[in-house]
């Protein structure tokens, strides 16, 4: 199957939950992290359950803080 992150193709194997996906791009703190899926804020408590799919587009946003 194949998905877009910030508008680069991806192959994945199998269908993977949004969480699982996230665990596998190895981010340091997923608290800082806001995804947006076919265009609609994907829930942070669904992201366990939200089985992605063959073109589905991510946007993945990271918050960085600063002063």
């Amino acid at each position: 199957m194949e998905i877009i992150i910030n508008g680069e193709k991806r192959a994945l194997t199998g269908s993977p939950t949004l969480a699982e996906l996230l665990a596998e791009l190895g981010l340091p703190d997923p608290r800082r992290v806001a995804v947006e899926r076919n265009g609609a804020l994907a829930p942070r408590d669904q992201w366990g359950e939200l089985r992605l799919a063959d073109g589905d587009q991510l946007e993945i946003v990271h918050f960085v803080g600063g002063g």
